[in-house]
């Protein structure tokens, strides 16, 4: 997890400092309680002296692109004259939110006179989104008093999805066994991810696997099953031969994200048939483990989802690949499964790890760990890719089901989610969107992250709520 790194853009005008320069120590004052706000609301922020001249401005927007910064937030701390900021703001490629705030919260007849000068920033705001059309600059604006309004949550919200959609632009997915055959819905033809999305994929060697499994010692075992002792409740039954077949497929997977620089993986189950040296068995185990710490996941190659899934975790820890597999018409939710993937935070309780029995290809059992997705406030989060560059971003508000002890379904990754929407009417407008049939799951009411990241991204939007 990483904060969102915003650069803190703050507008004035040279002529003020000429005419009023007693004013400038309370505008310098107002940044930093805006700068200070921010921070207070999860932002990584990068400040810079406050601006006047399209210099200034130019090399302000520099230092943020220099920085990384997932976004700009601008703040008029005055009217600012917008062509001394116009072409550094048109030029750059970082996406823009606009905090349209002044340091009082009443300006009434009551007020004094001499507080004009500290909150006239609105009239500023107005010309500069005027040029930001006329340059087609796509930006966001929030506006409302810092203290005694949501207009910093909505801004950091904001950031948070560019910078989601920074992550997604970066990815790097690994990919084993290309993808499932016949199973259409999240594949594009080579090559197109990256020239759409910036998603690059970076196929999995067999060769070399064989080589990192090879170099899996007994001492790398015995660590990797002290952890999991902690970590798991371990099947007392679970030979620890087949354990160990599990373990090492595991440390050379996680040892190749780490020599790729991977930010997610996607893992084609049948890859496993053979035999095949440079994957025995299904490291199920792994594909959790490696969401718990960051790294994205999907299941059958697919590449689109695992890299969503990858910077998606970067702003929300306990998100998890998933996939709607049994509808509960009576109860009106639909059981959230997989075959033994999903994010170890998102669970109820501490897994339980067993045996798997594994009919589909001629690999070894595997280990998996087992458990209950927790309940709470989730969002249903699904990118599906059409092709032409052609994107649909599905979100659907809804809650994950608190589940009993008394379960049937323990013995496999499980949880419900029930949509705030009618059930059926969900079932509906997701598939009338064409959403794919793997999809995200984000805890918390963080509908309006995924639309500014959809938004960021360029990508059509379907929300069912």
């Amino acid at each position: 997890m990483r904060k969102p790194k915003v650069g803190l853009l703050p507008l004035y005008v040279e002529l003020y400092d000429i005419s009023v320069p007693e004013v400038r120590p309370a505008i310098n004052a107002a940044h930093k309680a805006a700068s200070d706000k921010l921070k207070s609301v999860g932002l990584e922020v990068v400040d810079v002296p406050v601006c006047r001249l399209a210099p200034e401005f130019e090399q302000a927007i520099a230092a943020f692109e220099k920085e990384n910064c997932d976004c700009i937030v601008t703040l008029h701390l005055a009217y600012s004259p917008s062509l001394q900021s116009e072409k550094a703001l048109a030029a750059t490629k970082l996406p823009l939110i606009i905090m349209d705030t002044t340091p009082d919260f009443t300006y009434d007849h009551t007020t004094d006179p001499d507080q004009l000068m500290m909150d006239h920033g609105i009239h500023g705001v107005q010309d500069m989104c005027n040029l930001l059309i006329r340059n087609k600059k796509e930006f966001q604006i929030f506006a409302g008093h810092l203290e005694k309004s949501n207009v910093a949550l909505r801004v950091a919200a904001a950031a948070r999805g560019a910078m989601i959609a920074a992550e997604l632009r970066s990815a790097r997915v690994g990919l084993v066994g290309g993808a499932f055959a016949g199973m259409g819905d999240f594949q594009l033809p080579e090559g197109e991810f990256k020239k759409d999305l910036g998603i690059e994929t970076v196929n999995y060697d067999f060769a070399h696997g064989e080589q990192l499994i090879s170099e899996i010692t007994k001492a790398d075992i015995d660590g990797e099953y002290a952890s999991d002792s902690a970590a798991f409740d371990i099947d007392p039954a679970l030979p620890r031969s087949l354990y160990d077949n599990t373990a090492k497929v595991a440390l050379a997977l996680r040892r190749w994200v780490k020599e790729e620089s991977l930010s997610a993986v996607t893992v084609n189950f049948l890859a496993t048939e053979g035999p095949n040296p440079g994957l025995p068995t299904m490291p199920f185990t792994e594909c959790s483990r490696l969401m718990a710490n960051g790294t994205g996941y999907a299941g059958e190659g697919d590449v689109l989802t695992a890299a969503l899934t990858g910077a998606v975790l970067k702003a929300y820890p306990d998100a998890t690949f998933t996939e709607m597999f049994c509808p509960d018409w009576e109860h009106g939710s639909v059981y959230l499964s997989h075959m033994g993937e999903f994010n170890y935070l998102s669970s109820d309780k501490k897994p339980y790890m067993c045996e798997k029995p594994f009919p589909y290809s001629s690999a070894d059992n595997p280990t998996v760990a087992y458990a209950t997705l927790k309940g709470g406030r989730a969002l249903f989060i699904n990118l599906a890719p059409f092709g032409s560059g052609d994107y649909t971003l599905t979100l659907a508000t809804g809650e994950m089901l608190d589940i009993p002890e008394e379960n049937t379904q323990r013995l496999s990754v499980n949880g419900w989610f029930k949509p705030d929407t009618a059930f059926e009417s969900f079932l509906e407008r997701f598939s009338l969107s064409g959403a794919t049939h793997h999809s995200v799951l984000v805890y918390g009411d963080e509908l309006d992250t995924f639309l500014s990241f959809a938004k960021i991204m360029g990508i059509k939007t379907n929300v069912i709520c």
